[in-house]
Formats: structure tokens, C-alpha cells, sequence
């Protein structure tokens, strides 16, 4: 089953990935482009308020529903900025998972819905 879902975040990933391509109304720099989407991983920095604040905010801001929730909002209004964070939001969510990193466990950051991440 982790394997499915390890597949199912490559799919995401590469989906939204092939819609910031189909959007020319939010043209940001690259590089604004790779800090958003590496920004839902500043979340570890919660686990200094202990594991379970820590876990839950960032499981919260590594939730496909959100992602997809703010791409949607941003599709009905139209807002391309809005459009473009969503799809950032669900790729960066796709890529975590794809890598193995999934929703974590108030045990520790290491104890995830896919299994244990890190040294053994």
C-alpha cells in the first residue's frame, strides 16, 4: 500500500507541476516559485513546541485538501496567484509524499503514516 501511495504523490507532483505550466496569468520568478514550494517544510520548526503541536501543524499544511481547496478558490474567482499557490501546495504535498515523507505521528517527526523516515 505505501508503494500506491508513494505513486500516488509522483502523480500529484507531475500534475501540478503540468498545471503551473498552463498558467499565464501568475507568472512569479523561479526562484519565488522554488521558495513557496519548499515553504510547508518550515513546519518542522513547530516540533519546539512538542510533538504534537509540532505534528499537527505540519500535518495541517501537508494536507491534499487544502492545497486543493486554495487551487479551486483561486479557479472560482479567478485568482491566478491564488491558483498558483494551490498547485505549489499539492505538488509540494505530492513530492513529500512521493519520497516517502508522510503525515506525521505525535511519537516524533520520524514516525509517519508511510512507514519510519530517517537512520534506523
Amino acid at each position: 500500500m505505501i508503494h500506491w501511495q508513494r505513486l500516488e504523490g509522483a502523480l500529484i507532483l507531475a500534475t501540478s507541476l503540468w498545471l503551473l505550466t498552463l498558467l499565464p496569468g501568475a507568472t512569479l520568478p523561479l526562484w519565488a516559485l522554488a521558495l513557496l514550494f519548499f515553504a510547508p517544510d518550515l513546519t518542522f520548526a513547530a516540533y519546539l513546541a512538542g510533538p504534537r503541536i509540532g505534528a499537527a501543524l505540519y500535518n495541517l499544511l501537508h494536507l491534499y485538501a487544502l492545497g486543493l481547496g486554495l487551487l479551486a478558490l483561486g479557479l472560482a474567482l479567478p485568482h491566478p496567484l491564488m491558483v498558483t499557490l494551490g498547485a505549489l501546495w499539492l505538488g509540494h504535498a505530492g513530492f513529500d509524499r512521493m519520497l516517502g515523507y508522510g503525515l506525521k505521528s505525535v511519537t516524533g517527526f520520524q514516525d509517519t503514516h508511510l512507514g519510519r523516515i530517517g537512520r534506523q
